[in-house]
């Protein structure tokens, strides 16, 4: 079921929902996305310090800036990017989740702005704008990416994430992952993955330009990692056009 006028699928919604209770045990239900976290840190600061010729040293190189992350879960990036000295706001169509995220903030004394709302209900303009692992769970990937584009400040970054449309993110990430109790079961739906020719062409259409993709890979050796290999899963980064 979608609400009217809204990107929120109301059973995505209840899927993720259910997981509040251990989104913070990195060896919980949600340990893949702990996994994962570092890996796209790491590339969002590599495009924070290009994009504003920042200090690739300093510990708050977000300083006086202000970022929104959209479908944050209890907050596994947006604390992450409050350390980094962001004025962060953060939303999610799960109130439950949004509870679990104060709980967590308040407990490490940070002040996130975490709101239950879709970003079609904000206003306001923020330098960085993050979606990860969301576009792929929403109802209108195309409308969503216009509502991300309009939040989107002049000058600003917008990062995304997503299993790309392969045949190796088919065998990995919904069969082998979900069967073996990596994901919870009934996480990803193949046919809403995007592959960034795709991509390419939604942000071309919300009036932005993509100026980076890069490729999440998966090794026995090396685990989760950044990699020229887009098959698996990659992040965007767009700015406006």
């Amino acid at each position: 079921m979608v609400e009217t006028g809204s990107s929120i699928v109301a059973d995505e919604v209840e899927r993720f929902a259910a997981l509040a209770g251990d989104w913070w045990d990195p060896d919980g239900a949600s340990a893949m996305l702990h996994k994962l976290n570092p890996v796209r840190l790491a590339y969002i600061r590599d495009q924070v310090d290009q994009h504003w010729s920042l200090d690739e040293c300093s510990l708050k190189p977000l300083t006086g800036k202000s970022a929104l992350d959209v479908g944050c879960g209890a907050g596994l990036l947006a604390e992450p990017l409050a350390r980094l000295g962001a004025k962060v706001t953060a939303v999610d169509a799960a109130p439950g989740l949004i509870a679990a995220a104060e709980l967590h903030a308040r407990g490490q004394g940070l002040d996130i702005d975490y709101r239950v709302a879709a970003v079609e209900e904000l206003t306001g303009a923020f330098d960085l704008v993050t979606s990860l692992e969301v576009v792929e769970h929403v109802a209108e990937p195309a409308a969503f990416i216009r509502a991300l584009a309009a939040r989107l400040a002049p000058g600003g970054l917008l990062i995304l994430s997503t299993p790309n449309q392969t045949a190796l993110s088919r065998l990995l990430m919904v069969g082998a992952a979900e069967a073996f109790g990596a994901i919870p079961k009934g996480t990803h739906d193949f046919d809403k993955f995007i592959g960034p020719d795709r991509m390419k062409l939604l942000l071309a259409e919300a009036s932005l330009k993509c100026i980076d993709v890069e490729g999440i890979a998966w090794s026995p050796t090396r685990g989760l990692h950044l990699s020229d290999d887009i098959r698996l899963n990659y992040l965007v980064t767009a700015i406006h056009a």
